[in-house]
């Protein structure tokens, strides 16, 4: 997929454009966003993000167009699931550190803002070690299957605490701090002093923990595509609607009690793609003697894509029923 260097420029440019006037009005008037607010900017986010993958069948028809729309389709899919997990440690660092209801969006858009600019090098990183070592792809494959066993085990567990991660203590040591909010304000001053407000802390810690997240995503998305193109624009889309999905959707949240299995699942089918991928692309010597291994089994991308919704679709009405089921439950034992 040949995309000309004005092509990115633009890209990131409207991008960069759409979260400026973000941050330009929220930052104007900080308030606590109604379900409708919500629901129109995130219909046109998806939107977008639905109209861009048929541009990208639209202008690279002559290329596999209709590929390359899948991948992406598959991509996006891909890092909205992952990132709604996300949401859940937003909504406890929220509380742990007791943000005001009309700052949350504020926090929210410019700890995305730092975790699309981290994730950004980390997906130019990745591109370059799959173009200079195609043996990366077995690490890709086995990291997110560990991860997958890994999330599927704390899919089982009720641990709802947030702990932080060693950058934000170090942060919180470094940086002197008051434990008052003024306004949206990163650093205020107090009898002389300027110190960190809490709202500094909370970015901290929304940018730090999706970029902890971005170490399972951008291995998955790379077992669905390999360009990188596709790579940021659908981890573009992903981001800049999440702002509106925790207001939306933060109460359902806790009703998808096999979010995590799912997403579990997701990643271990990724995973094992990612391996049998790297099997016919094999260079390693100890494996089939440095041959590529054509016998193993090949996933073509519209079965990738067709899994991904099968998986999340089964994820999301076994987690609703088994909500209800609880509930029902409770108010008869009531």
């Amino acid at each position: 997929m040949q995309v000309p260097t004005w092509v990115w420029y633009l890209t990131v440019g409207l991008m960069a454009a759409v979260l400026l006037f973000d941050v330009f009005i929220i930052a104007r008037r900080p308030h606590v966003p109604s379900t409708k607010e919500v629901s129109i900017s995130l219909a046109g986010y998806i939107g977008a993000a639905v109209v861009f993958g048929l541009g990208v069948w639209y202008f690279t028809h002559d290329q596999a167009g209709a590929k390359f729309m899948t991948e992406y389709y598959a991509g996006w899919l891909t890092e909205y699931s992952l990132s709604v997990d996300n949401l859940f440690i937003f909504l406890l660092i929220m509380a742990r550190f007791g943000v005001p209801e009309k700052l949350q969006q504020s926090a929210l858009l410019i700890g995305i803002i730092i975790a699309i600019i981290l994730r950004g090098i980390f997906i130019a990183v990745g591109a370059a070690a799959i173009n200079e070592f195609s043996w990366v792809f077995y690490i890709f494959g086995a990291f997110l299957i560990y991860t997958a066993v890994k999330l599927g085990k704390e899919g089982e567990s009720d641990d709802d605490e947030y702990e932080e991660n060693r950058f934000m203590k170090f942060v919180e040591r470094r940086f002197p701090a008051t434990d008052q909010y003024d306004g949206a304000k990163l650093f205020t001053h107090v009898n002389g002093k300027k110190l960190a407000t809490p709202m500094f802390i909370v970015i901290m810690a929304l940018g730090t923990t999706d970029l902890l997240f971005a170490l399972d995503s951008i291995p998955a998305i790379y077992g669905l595509t390999k360009e990188p193109y596709l790579v940021l624009t659908a981890n573009l889309f992903a981001l800049m609607g999440l702002r509106q999905l925790y207001f939306l959707i933060g109460g359902l949240l806790k009703k998808l009690v096999y979010l995590s299995l799912g997403l579990a699942v997701l990643l271990a089918f990724i995973g094992v793609k990612l391996v049998l991928h790297a099997l016919h692309e094999n260079t390693l010597p100890f494996i089939n003697g440095g041959e590529n291994v054509h016998s193993a089994p090949d996933i073509p991308i519209s079965v990738s894509l067709g899994a991904i919704v099968v998986i999340l679709g089964v994820t999301t009405v076994a987690s609703l029923w088994k909500s209800r089921k609880d509930e029902r439950e409770r108010l008869s034992a009531s």
